[in-house]
């Protein structure tokens, strides 16, 4: 009998694969997609029933060659690619090359581990028809949407700009929440804190919150010196002493938006390179005697379903490995959201039994990291329940009561392993033993000013979660629609916040004005929906896209004509250039709105500005950022391709530029250089030394004033609330 032909998409999963299978498969890989619209022209016939020309994309011809002859010598043919709507693509792709072949049958690989991959082997099915119509409608909507929107930001905004279906939804959420920022009345209000003495003589701390039984909001400084004169000579008793227990539950396994989530804010890494490493650990790692295995299940999931010999494994691990205190009677099962399509399990571990620690000297820092945080995560979802002890104190003088509350620890259950991310600020905070009717002596009264905050800029993390609660994209494409806006040059990520663009804040005026129906936050949750459905079975994906197809073609239409070219737009204001007495002009650019001199081209002046919702513009003067060493003009700070620079003033007389000093020294010792701003050629930020190529140092973290404590560095780097000094031979952290 003649060789059997598995075909998969990646090289890493076919060195695995190969090790369970033997010498009777021939796999070969097709390194992804195989095929794909054109890039040079809409590759849609709208007319023929929105029918795809999928061509053999550039570099693949040798790959399809190999498999196609392959395929003509095997005895039997698997497509063994991923269990997704883009791997059923390409198994349709690899058939339609390979030609219509009664031996082509479908795999699932749900992991990458022997008894994975012979269950699979053993249960081969058809190719799925519904779940590639789903694929084939997406990639046709978001065809639509590029390559007839793409073309009019072109024409009239600025050449290479592009818009996306659900990209452009993302993009918007980003420029909303700026919106609220910048709209945002703080409001003032203080804090009154009272320091209590008990007739033990231990103290403790309580806060104004009512007044009788109405909570209290002091909004100046006179009511709260009124509250302190107030209770100044009042006699304080405790009025109330309340305990009682909580417990918390452990999480489930991750599913792919809680993973991103959680490693953006525990491990810094952006959804893109948490994919790729995920990516990584599903299809096989090699861990020495073991070899290539895959070290956790598919990781495009929305499902909380674990298996019962999972679980089983689970509660094996905890039983040996702690107290009986920590393995619950039976076992932890966690409903999915309505939404959820339950095609796959959780993310988890392939098998607990690859410990973090046995598996650490296989993998790099950052593998080691997210295997780790997963593991961690699957095993305390089987263990019990934290349990807390929280006790509240009222403390009451005249009409005003004051609130103390302290947490108390009493087992911490599943958090023996794994805590979620923010949940060491809610320390524990034990109070003194206190009892009802006893009076207080008041030490001191603080009053403190406070403002009310608007609602924070989205990080990555929150993003990715915003989309998942509003049903926008799925555990497939977060990743993506997170890293496009940005590589696009429509947001900015600094500090770990995303901040619109001057170009994507003018993107997005201009979709959410000439199409309302793209950028609809409800529209487009319903086509996921519709997508889903497609998948299912349930909706025809041809009758889909014309309904979509017959508004977006209207408000095209409406656009074409009505939308003005910013490029050429030019308007007169009142303000007079200061070099030659001429009137400026109101220009659009790609960094947002300047004024020119209507003098040019023999008056080059610039100005930057600010215009108001009113139509009012404000000159935003360059702060000086240094002296420039050649003209000992201003340098002031500029925005290009590649983040902040610095520029001489006196430009184009003078063309000198230099990086953007962030004002510490590099904490290299004998190192007299700066530590500077650079964004590398995929516009990541990092921070490196002024002086290399002669000093290499290099980092993402935040500088932080110094000196270090234990060697003298004059510049610390925070991460995660954390002091730490980078030199190598120091190492001080601080906690």
């Amino acid at each position: 009998m003649g060789k059997s032909l598995l075909v998969v998409e990646s090289p890493t999963k076919m060195k695995t694969l190969s090790k369970y299978l033997g010498k009777d498969f021939v796999i070969k890989a097709t390194y992804g997609h195989i095929k794909d619209l054109p890039k040079s022209t809409l590759g849609v016939d709208v007319e023929e029933g929105f029918k795809p020309h999928f061509h053999i994309l550039k570099g693949k011809s040798k790959v399809v060659d190999e498999i196609r002859k392959a395929g003509k010598e095997a005895e039997r043919i698997l497509i063994g690619s991923d269990p997704d709507r883009e791997g059923e693509a390409i198994a349709f792709h690899v058939a339609e090359v390979i030609g219509k072949d009664d031996r082509i049958e479908r795999v699932l690989f749900h992991e990458i581990t022997k008894k994975g991959v012979l269950d699979a082997m053993r249960s081969p099915i058809k190719l799925d028809t519904a779940k590639y119509n789903a694929q084939k409608a997406r990639r046709i909507l978001d065809r639509l949407v590029g390559y007839k929107i793409s073309p009019l930001l072109w024409e009239r905004v600025s050449y290479g700009l592009s818009a996306g279906r659900v990209q452009s939804v993302a993009l918007r959420l980003v420029c909303d929440r700026e919106a609220e920022i910048e709209g945002f009345v703080r409001e003032e209000y203080w804090v009154v804190d009272v320091v209590l003495e008990l007739p033990s003589g231990e103290t403790f701390t309580a806060t104004l919150e009512r007044k009788g039984s109405e909570k209290i909001k002091i909004r100046s400084q006179e009511e709260a010196a009124a509250v302190k004169t107030y209770i100044a000579d009042k006699e304080l008793a405790v009025t109330k002493v309340e305990h009682k227990e909580k417990s918390i539950s452990p999480q489930p396994a991750f599913i792919t938006s809680r993973l991103q989530q959680e490693a953006s804010r525990m491990l810094r890494l952006s959804p893109k390179r948490t994919m790729m490493l995920a990516q990584r650990l599903y299809e096989g790692i090699d861990i020495g005697e073991d070899g290539p295995v895959g070290l956790i299940t598919y990781m495009r999931t929305d499902s909380v379903r674990v298996s019962m010999e999972a679980i089983a494994e689970a509660r094996e691990f905890v039983k040996k490995g702690f107290t009986e205190n920590y393995l619950p009677e039976k076992p932890n099962f966690f409903k999915n959201r309505k939404s959820a399509q339950d095609a796959h399990e959780a993310i988890r571990p392939t098998s607990v039994w690859f410990t973090p620690e046995k598996v650490k000297p296989y993998l790099d820092k950052e593998l080691f990291a997210l295997y780790d945080l997963i593991w961690k995560r699957f095993v305390s979802s089987q263990m019990t329940q934290k349990k807390v002890e929280t006790k509240t104190v009222d403390a009451t003088a005249g009409d005003y009561v004051f609130v103390a509350r302290g947490t108390t620890v009493l087992f911490d259950g599943f958090t023996k392993i794994y805590e979620e991310i923010g949940e060491e600020e809610q320390a524990e905070s034990t109070l003194p033993e206190i009892k009802k009717g006893q009076k207080v002596d008041l030490k001191d009264t603080v009053m403190e000013q406070r403002f009310t905050n608007p609602p924070p800029r989205y990080s990555e993390a929150s993003l990715i979660r915003t989309l998942e609660s509003k049903g926008i994209g799925r555990p497939s494409t977060y990743a993506t629609i997170v890293s496009t806006v940005q590589d696009r040059d429509y947001v900015t990520r600094e500090k770990g916040r995303l901040t619109p663009t001057p170009l994507g804040r003018t993107v997005n005026k201009l979709l959410a004005e000439f199409f309302p129906t793209v950028l609809d936050v409800g529209f487009t949750a319903k086509m996921e929906v519709r997508l889903d459905e497609i998948e299912d079975g349930k909706k025809d994906w041809v009758r889909s896209l014309e309904k979509f197809n017959s508004s977006f073609e209207g408000e095209l239409k409406s656009a074409q004509q009505q939308m003005k070219s910013l490029k050429k737009e030019e308007k007169e204001t009142d303000i007079v250039c200061d070099r030659c007495g001429k009137k400026m002009l109101l220009r659009w650019g790609k960094s947002g709105e300047y004024l020119v001199c209507s003098g040019k081209p023999e008056c080059k002046n610039k100005k930057n500005v600010k215009v108001e919702a009113d139509g009012k513009i404000t000159i935003v003067e360059s702060e000086a950022k240094g002296t420039c060493p050649v003209c000992k003009g201003k340098l002031i700070e500029k925005k290009g391709r590649f983040g902040r620079f610095l520029a001489c003033s006196n430009y184009p007389e003078c063309k000198h530029t230099q990086a953007y000093s962030l004002g510490f020294g590099c904490p290299m010792e004998g190192c007299p250089g700066k530590l500077v701003e650079k964004t590398s050629k995929k516009k990541k930020k990092f921070i490196s030394c002024s002086e290399y190529p002669k000093c290499s140092f290099a980092t993402n973290r935040e500088p932080a004033e110094g000196p270090c404590p234990a060697c003298g560095a004059p510049t610390l780097f925070s991460f995660r609330k954390n002091l730490f000094c980078l030199r190598k031979e120091c190492g001080w952290k601080s906690r």
